[in-house]
């Protein structure tokens, strides 16, 4: 009873700092660039291997290719959608995947700055709570708890570009000890109580949201094709959210791949991206048949070896995001239009 109470406060607490209208602790500025345009990366399920030389040849790629293309495009900041480490997460603050997998891997100068981080399966399965501290030391890992928010604002810090809110997915729907060979359905929440109160916190979050861009981010997708497909827990509790509150897209990793989905509902259009190509690459669709008709948009897994990642851009008039392959090559973009 005393968990319960304890988690409740802290949601309430954390409803009560949702999405400040002055500048938040762990928001960001935009960089000033030429054509008025920012641009951050998406990557997720890059978390090498737990063996020498603990990284795979795709992690390399994409950092590879992240570090120079971040040189050209002046990025801003990543996000970093789960399973940061393969494939039984870290043990502690000081375990040395941090410096192996991470530090070593994402080295590029252009690479120093913000990596906004959340959990998944993989990262469940060691301690995550060691992740979150890590972000006390590092000068760009910020992972402040399982669930938090953020925003992009212009770089007078007069305006809201995009707000950011990152969900994990275990702590929702279970599948803390889930394997990437493991297709069973998810058991559900080890603490009912303890994702009843985070599913309240995603509804005031997605309520209070002003900015003209609203991007919502975890490791298990609502809609996939592939080797993983729909997560039932998310399409049952979170899309019907997603579309009420007009966000812009929901963006995940899980499955290795990238993938465009959209979907309506009650007249609302919504964005799903799969960005989960980071680290190992699985061109399954067996689940084609368990997502809404016409809803794939684009899907890749053309490389056995080298992986992809995204790239988002945004400006006054518009939000971007493309897939880029490991070789700096453009894949598929898709183009979304500001908040209604």
């Amino acid at each position: 009873m005393f968990l319960i109470l304890l988690v409740q406060l802290i949601v309430v607490y954390q409803l009560s700092t949702a999405f400040p209208t002055s500048f938040g602790q762990y928001d960001i500025v935009a960089k000033e660039n030429d054509d008025k345009t920012t641009r951050f990366f998406i990557v997720g399920d890059w978390g090498g291997l737990p063996v020498s030389p603990f990284d795979t040849p795709s992690e390399v790629a994409v950092a590879d290719a992240m570090g120079k293309l971040g040189v050209k495009l002046n990025t801003t900041f990543q996000l970093a959608l789960g399973d940061n480490f393969y494939y039984d997460g870290v043990q502690t603050v000081n375990d040395s995947r941090f410096q192996t997998t991470f530090e070593h891997v994402f080295s590029a100068t252009s690479l120093q700055t913000p990596w906004y981080v959340l959990a998944g399966n993989h990262d469940h399965g060691g301690n995550v709570s060691a992740e979150i501290e890590y972000g006390k030391t590092s000068k760009r890992w910020i992972f402040p708890d399982y669930f938090y928010s953020f925003s992009l604002w212009q770089s007078d810090k007069q305006k809201k570009i995009i707000d950011f809110i990152m969900i994990d997915t275990v702590i929702l729907c279970g599948g803390d000890t889930l394997s990437d060979w493991d297709h069973k359905p998810l058991e559900g929440p080890s603490n009912k109580h303890v994702s009843e109160a985070y599913w309240q916190w995603i509804e005031g979050q997605l309520r209070q949201s002003t900015a003209p861009y609203l991007l919502v981010n975890g490791h298990f997708p609502v809609y996939s094709v592939a080797e993983h497909g729909p997560t039932k827990c998310l399409v049952d509790r979170l899309r019907p959210m997603l579309h009420q509150y007009h966000a812009t897209a929901y963006i995940c990793g899980h499955d290795h791949n990238l993938q465009h989905l959209t979907n309506d509902m009650n007249g609302v259009h919504m964005n799903y991206f799969v960005v989960g190509a980071a680290n190992f690459i699985d061109p399954s669709q067996e689940h084609a048949k368990d997502v809404p008709v016409d809803a794939l948009k684009f899907f890749w897994a053309g490389s056995p070896v080298y992986g992809g990642f995204g790239l988002a851009e945004v400006n006054n008039t518009h939000l971007s995001l493309s897939f880029i392959d490991h070789a700096e090559q453009t894949l598929y973009q898709t183009v979304m239009t500001p908040r209604s």
